[in-house]
């Protein structure tokens, strides 16, 4: 990235060059009016909804305290109230879980449980989402913003170290708050989710948020509008793991409810038209230094195996961990097991190889071969003939779901 043309935020953020956000608005101009076209002919064709039928009452969920305490905290200085779920022995140590889009704190309802049996557990309605205040400035969603507001929510709760597990979004903040306040996190879980420096720009195409969505995303009230067709099919098309869940259908109901309005969808859509602005200076970026877990679903759309393994050249030490027969819910389609390496990881401090001692291979296969043979501590099968054939590790990884870690060479 040109130095010349960056603006300096915040420590080690930059925001990227001037012709590249010309770019994205320009492009979110054409797919505007392709969209624009595309809706006045599906209103004329197929008599589509674009809007959705509200519901009066929040389901149960969301508002027993079943899973924890709802409670709301003022950031001093900023009028921003926040609204967390609390659960657990206060007198442990902090787990903080951060959500993704279209999200909300019901995102974790699997984890909360089973985490506040060990920690004090925070699940936080980021800003703009759920019972959170939600300001519709798209100003007021700077990453500078919102990275300051966590920290104040986090010491107004007399927390000065937490660990961090969060899910698509909430993980890309938990990132930037690792490598800015490196001090404030003492573990880091990504779940479904890239370094913020390839997040932007390595998004597949078959993603339902790919790169023309963000591109489109920059406009105002169409998104929104777009978000609400066909009663919030988003959700469904979203949640759809949830339909033959036990209880299911009153989560997707919990979500209906919280993106049933128009101002439901401008907070969180804010976050997409602020952060891909944003990177990491490369040329100051020290090692994130902070222990990490990464997650992904073996069938995350979203995600390329490639990218995953790429983002740990940002990070000293880390973990990575394949769902098998999963998507970009890891944590709500396959619990138990997202439960099982949560602990570990959080619990259990494992052991630590080395930096200085040097792989045995570059690049990805040689990653992936490095971090196969060291997975034990998971209980993973080695593969036969890994040393042989790079290519098979990658498939008998991918296909097995094999817990690996390593430190980046």
């Amino acid at each position: 990235m040109a130095a010349m043309n960056v603006i300096r935020h915040h420590n080690d953020l930059i925001v990227i060059p001037r012709l590249q956000t010309l770019r994205i608005f320009l492009l979110s101009c054409l797919w505007g009016t392709l969209t624009v076209a595309k809706q006045f002919l599906l209103s004329v064709i197929r008599s589509t909804k674009f809007d959705c039928n509200y519901i009066d009452n929040p389901p149960l969920c969301l508002v027993d305290n079943n899973l924890g305490h709802h409670s709301y905290v003022k950031i001093k200085g900023k009028g921003i109230k926040l609204h967390y779920i609390e659960a657990g022995p206060k007198d442990k140590s902090t787990v903080l879980l951060l959500h993704g889009f279209p999200d909300c704190w019901i995102s974790w309802f699997n984890q909360i449980p089973e985490l506040a049996k060990h920690f004090r557990v925070i699940a936080l309605d980021l800003k703009g989402f759920g019972d959170s205040d939600k300001p519709s400035s798209r100003s007021a969603y700077k990453l500078e913003i919102l990275l300051d507001e966590l920290t104040i929510f986090l010491s107004s709760l007399g927390i000065s170290r937490c660990a961090i597990i969060g899910h698509d979004i909430g993980a890309l903040l938990g990132f930037y708050l690792a490598h800015t306040n490196a001090d404030l996190v003492s573990k880091f879980v990504a779940i479904s989710c890239i370094h913020p420096n390839i997040y932007w720009t390595e998004r597949p195409k078959s993603s339902t948020f790919n790169q023309t969505w963000i591109q489109l995303s920059q406009l105002p009230f169409l998104p929104e509008l777009d978000a609400l067709k066909n009663d919030l099919a988003l959700i469904d098309k979203c949640y759809k793991h949830l339909k033959d869940m036990k209880g299911g259908e009153d989560y997707i109901q919990a979500y209906k409810y919280t993106f049933s309005r128009k101002e439901d969808w401008t907070g969180p859509l804010n976050y997409f038209r602020n952060l891909p602005f944003y990177r990491l200076d490369e040329q100051n970026l020290r090692e994130l230094d902070v222990r990490c877990l990464l997650i992904t679903g073996k069938s995350d759309e979203s995600i390329l195996l490639e990218s995953l393994v790429r983002s740990t050249e940002y990070i000293r030490t880390y973990f990575l961990k394949v769902i098998d027969d999963a998507g970009h819910y890891p944590h709500q389609e396959k619990p138990e097991m997202v439960n099982t390496a949560l602990l570990e990881f959080l619990l259990d401090p494992p052991l630590i190889r080395s930096k200085k001692n040097p792989a045995t291979s570059s690049g990805l296969f040689g990653k992936v071969r490095e971090s196969v043979a060291s997975s034990l501590k998971y209980g993973s099968t080695v593969l036969t003939g890994i040393q042989n054939d790079p290519n098979v590790a990658v498939a008998s990884l991918v296909s097995k779901g094999l817990s690996y870690r390593s430190k980046s060479s």
